[in-house]
């Protein structure tokens, strides 16, 4: 793994991803994105990893993508950009679909596809100084590979206002519309924060954190009938009588921290 992210784990569980590209906000070009595809398929198959943060050095979120990709990429065929744009559509993927919780820590501008890899983040925190943009049209194109994520965030009703006025807005407003879950003074206390919620998280189990995640895609939009009913009983009774279910019950009922708990 080169410089452009710096990895590391803690023996709690907690992975951090920073990307590390400061001189030109955090824009990722071809490289980047696939070294963030390959860390978040690694993280998160790890069994010794709990919690994945994704941060950035310096002053920026991320800028979105780096002008010199954009410049090369103007001059691809359009099957070129296709490849191109799958590979990306398959990191924002990985990192969405990642069975372990996310947090996205947010200072500065965080801008185009820096908004993407915010909305596929499980938990999005940002200090009061950051800025965000959905820019594309002013280059002439849209945010189409980042829109599925970007839309399941904030909602298509904000989305057509943002994807058209491509206008700078506020952490405030990010978290008026849902980007954006806390927004906290500075980046100390963007830190104090996110140990408060990786604490909590470490509270959970692992595999029944990953259900529940999966949960929210399975069920959201579909019509509460009896399939769904069903689908949901069943779920519910296959990790009440498994293995974490029981443990997590009888920890319970014996006053004590579940084992996934007692070891962090």
């Amino acid at each position: 793994m080169t410089d452009n992210l710096l990895i590391k784990v803690s023996t709690s569980g907690v992975a951090e991803i920073t990307l590390n590209r400061p001189d030109v906000h955090n824009a990722f070009n071809a490289e980047v994105i696939r070294q963030l595809k390959e860390a978040f398929d690694n993280l998160g198959a790890r069994d010794d990893v709990r919690v994945i943060i994704l941060k950035a050095a310096g002053r920026s979120f991320s800028a979105g993508a780096d002008l010199g990709w954009m410049k090369d990429a103007a001059n691809w065929s359009v099957d070129d950009n296709l490849s191109d744009a799958g590979r990306l559509s398959a990191m924002l993927d990985t990192f969405n679909s990642c069975p372990k919780p996310t947090i996205a820590m947010v200072q500065g501008a965080a801008f185009g596809g820096g908004v993407g890899l915010i909305a596929c983040a499980d938990i999005a925190l940002a200090t009061s100084q950051a800025k965000f943009a959905l820019s594309e049209v002013r280059l002439g194109i849209l945010p189409a590979t980042i829109s599925p994520y970007v839309v399941a965030a904030i909602g298509p009703r904000h989305a057509r206002r943002y994807f058209q006025t491509a206008e700078r807005f506020s952490a405030e407003e990010a978290h008026r519309i849902n980007l954006i879950h806390e927004v906290v003074e500075d980046e100390a206390q963007l830190q104090a924060r996110a140990d408060a919620v990786i604490a909590e998280l470490l509270k959970g189990a692992p595999q029944a954190q990953a259900a529940s995640k999966k949960l929210v895609s399975d069920v959201n939009g579909r019509e509460i009938d009896p399939i769904l009913r069903r689908e949901t009983a069943e779920l519910i009774a296959k990790h009440r009588t498994g293995p974490e279910g029981q443990e997590g019950l009888k920890a319970f009922f014996e006053k004590r921290s579940p084992h996934w708990a007692s070891e962090k």
